[in-house]
């Protein structure tokens, strides 16, 4: 019998889950449990413990440590990881915060990238390939510099810094391909009701392009996350 494998999902805010990429990663063979950041407990966890690490999005930024001071903690256990090789997804905040923990600036963009849209570039050998030509959701105005020792996956026409990696077990990707199908989208829309306006959208807009290019850009998330799974080194 297949050994089942541990993984963590760290989540910053209630509305921003795993989403679409749960599919992929149970059925690869991890049994994924979760602990939010405002957890009690959270600062004494072992974040070199699960075979498998998933930190994802939320609305503030790495450099708001003085507002979150939990972030300081989150970059010394995450350091750690990443210094084994151990397997790392980071999506949105969380592919910002990996980018952190590699020595890397993170700092607010020039513009606000929300809404639907492909990436100008994806590596074709990549299991970004998966994800080329197709809208996938972008929900930022964050961005950093590129780490040390990694290789870009992807660009957007608004920001050259889309998603890297390092070997074949840490991923960070700044934008939402697990998104598109989660009933969880109508409440960023709530939170954010002003996000379309500052990038030159409307909510009504934004609201059909998701109905419209959502389902399309789950699938083509969840091909992408399985070929990088399937990829790992543990």
């Amino acid at each position: 019998m297949t050994q089942t494998k541990q993984g963590l999902i760290i989540r910053h805010v209630p509305h921003e889950g795993i989403a679409g990429y749960r599919d992929p990663v149970e059925a690869a063979g991890y049994a994924l449990d979760r602990i939010d950041v405002g957890d009690a407990g959270f600062d004494g966890i072992d974040l070199c413990e699960p075979e498998l690490l998933i930190m994802m999005g939320g609305p503030m930024g790495v450099y708001e440590q003085d507002r979150y001071p939990r972030i300081a903690c989150q970059l010394r256990l995450l350091a750690r990881r990443i210094e084994a090789g151990l397997p790392t997804l980071g999506v949105c905040f969380g592919a910002q915060m990996i980018a952190a923990a590699m020595g890397a600036r993170v700092y607010a963009g020039p513009v606000k990238e929300v809404g639907f849209h492909a990436l100008s570039f994806v590596d074709p050998g990549s299991p970004l390939g998966e994800l080329a030509d197709v809208p996938v959701l972008h929900w930022h105005g964050d961005t950093f510099d590129l780490p040390p020792d990694v290789e870009l996956l992807a660009s957007s026409k608004a920001y050259r810094h889309q998603a890297f990696r390092r070997g074949p077990n840490i991923l960070a990707l700044q934008f939402h391909a697990e998104m598109g199908l989660d009933p969880r989208f109508d409440e960023w829309m709530r939170q954010w009701p002003e996000a379309a306006v500052e990038a030159g959208s409307t909510a009504e807009a934004l609201d059909r392009d998701h109905r419209l290019h959502g389902p399309a850009a789950v699938a083509a998330g969840r091909r992408m996350i399985a070929q990088w799974l399937s990829g790992l080194r543990h």
